[in-house]
């Protein structure tokens, strides 16, 4: 067997300074197609992973490594042509059952559960082996997890029904522990381990987010984006105008310094607010870049924490309400250009509350890393989880972002335009409408999973089977189901829509409502008694049969105009369209709407 070994690194692995190529002779990328055959991807998220893979090559070539590049239907087509190259040996396995004289593999092991078991089989099958090794790309590994958990792995039963809970409060508090992150000798920094409750404010009128940071496609994206725009069936927003996501490693971190030093300080206040026309308010856009290796998630923790060491306030103490608008000038004790002056402190930059640097780190550390290890303990049961039984189809208005529904047309008009929608919008609004409306959960995955520019099976899984779909209590003790009031609570969506918020039934009434006060009648067996739960059912409990009947009236015309595909937005005065004019999940999608 030959003496070099090959370092394969996956589409969600670009970062050239993966300690695991210090190791390697030689790196092995392969660009696999068939999955964006499949299915109809967003023109942006294929562009996304595609020139980023292009790019990392680029980069490793630059930096000196030996790099075979392959594009191929499959992995298995890919590592065919690979070990066509590189084969030394007749490819069949000994007597004891070690591989032949093929190449020596290495490889991070995949965030999807399996999926290094069955990539490992690929390679032994053309007589090569392939070493799995801990993926530098999360902060904690399987056995920091076990070691937390304890006991066995969970399972998931036909009922949805886990035999065991996690909640990420704990994990999120352990990983703070372990890691030393806002930590002081005594506990927490700031006494609190969680500032949620001030991350929760809607803006005030005027009040104008930094801009998004901005990457002009370069000739390679571009031609990557042709090649996509031709070779595959795509759904979206079809042109380069609104693609502006970091494709390399530089980029990235140009996009993580713009994001400390001018979102960072309204983002925890205003983290959850939805605000019409500002589709990326002040989030850090970050999730991508993340999520494809471009940057390692140790490093927007640790500038996030550097940040409110150098430039910390309290919790709050920062309130944009009080000059209208949050730019650098409104803090500056420098020149208030933005400027980085090493030589200041970081004091020319606006102050770090908190509860923003908590907040940020706490999507991090506690979030992304919870995910990633409820999916690997609860799958393959997971995927299809549906203990509410749902089964309803997603409706159109998901694909076309044809509704009147202020709110959800918002939220499907930025997945449609940007690939991205941040995380009140997709829980909140996607999540919760479809969960009131009594779509498929596995239906509703599979529309993030295509629609998201960072969404992978192993995120979108928990987050929209277990959380938004409640198909399964893995993770949480409630679903997260709300009427129309949550919405005008943390947006100003409901005062520019033709639906009346204050309303439950009746045409004209906030569609929210009906199905919410329905969903909780339809599933009232499970869900009553459920943690959390005692208040919505005393509400239930307190409206008589003619209300309900009312209710069920309403919820049952907005389903049905939903599922239609109602131009209008589900009033009952408009005619409609046929549903064969739009089929979900085909292999020919029309990209216009059918209304007129």
């Amino acid at each position: 067997m030959s003496d070099r070994t090959t370092l394969w690194l996956l589409g969600d692995q670009l970062n050239p300074d993966l300690d695991a190529l210090d190791a390697a002779d030689d790196v092995l990328l392969v660009e696999a197609h068939g999955f964006a055959d499949r299915k109809p991807y967003h023109a942006h998220k294929l562009t996304l992973v595609f020139s980023a893979m292009r790019h990392f090559r680029d980069e490793l070539r630059e930096r000196g490594h030996d790099v075979t590049y392959l594009r191929a239907e499959s992995f298995g087509e890919g590592l065919d042509e690979f070990f066509a190259a590189h084969a030394t040996g007749a490819g069949t396995d000994d007597a004891d059952g070690v591989a032949g004289d093929g190449p020596r593999l290495r490889l991070m092991r995949p965030a999807s559960r399996g999926a290094g078991e069955r990539l490992r089989e690929l390679v032994a099958e053309r007589g090569g082996t392939l070493e799995l090794v801990d993926n530098e790309l999360f902060w904690t590994t399987p056995d920091d997890w076990r070691a937390w958990a304890g006991g066995e792995e969970t399972a998931i039963g036909a009922d949805g029904a886990a035999d065991r809970a996690y909640r990420q409060e704990n994990w999120y508090r352990h990983v703070r522990r372990e890691t030393g992150v806002l930590m002081t000798d005594d506990g927490p920094v700031g006494g609190e381990w969680n500032y949620d409750d001030k991350n929760q404010e809607t803006p005030p009128d005027g009040w104008e987010p930094p801009a998004r940071p901005t990457f002009d496609p370069d000739d390679l994206t571009r031609e990557t984006h042709a090649w996509v725009r031709e070779r595959f069936d795509t759904w979206g927003n079809g042109s380069l105008d609104e693609f502006a996501w970091p494709v390399t490693r530089e980029d990235a971190r140009e996009a993580l310094d713009r994001f400390v030093s001018e979102g960072l300080p309204a983002f925890g206040r205003y983290q959850d607010a939805m605000v019409g026309g500002e589709p990326f308010l002040s989030h850090s856009l970050l999730s991508p870049a993340i999520n494809l290796g471009l940057l390692d998630p140790r490093e927007p923790v640790r500038a996030v924490e550097e940040a409110y060491a150098e430039r910390g306030v309290d919790p709050g103490e920062h309130d944009p309400e009080a000059t209208g608008t949050a730019t650098l000038d409104d803090f500056g004790n420098g020149d208030g250009d933005g400027d980085r002056d090493e030589d200041a402190g970081g004091g020319d930059l606006p102050p770090v509350p908190l509860n923003a640097a908590e907040g940020f780190i706490r999507q991090v550390i506690g979030w992304r890393e919870f995910m990633r290890h409820v999916y690997r303990e609860a799958m393959p049961e997971l995927a299809g989880a549906n203990q509410l039984e749902q089964d309803r189809e997603l409706p159109p208005a998901y694909w076309d972002g044809d509704t009147d529904m202020r709110c959800l047309s918002e939220a499907v008009g930025h997945v449609r335009e940007f690939g991205y929608a941040h995380h009140i919008e997709r829980l909140m609004v996607l999540a919760n409408f479809a969960l009131v409306y009594g779509a498929d959960p596995a239906e509703v995955n599979e529309w993030f999973h295509l629609g998201f520019v960072d969404a992978y099976h192993w995120v979108t899984t928990p987050n929209v089977v277990a959380m938004g779909s409640f198909g399964t209590d893995v993770l949480s003790s409630k679903p997260y189901a709300s009427s129309g009031s949550y919405v005008n609570r943390m947006s100003d969506h409901c005062a520019d829509c033709p639906y009346a918020v204050s309303r439950t039934t009746g045409e004209g009434a906030c569609p929210f409502n009906a199905l919410y006060w329905d969903f909780l009648k339809e599933n009232e067996e499970t869900l009553r008694g459920t943690g959390r739960m005692g208040l919505m059912y005393s509400h239930v409990d307190d409206k008589d049969d003619e209300e309900w009947e009312s209710i069920r009236e309403r919820a049952a015309t907005v389903r049905e105009l939903a599922a239609e595909g109602s131009c209008s937005g589900w009033r009952e005065n408009c005619s409609g369209r046929s549903r064969s004019a739009y089929s979900p999940l085909t292999s020919r999608r029309s990209r216009g709407s059918a209304c007129s």
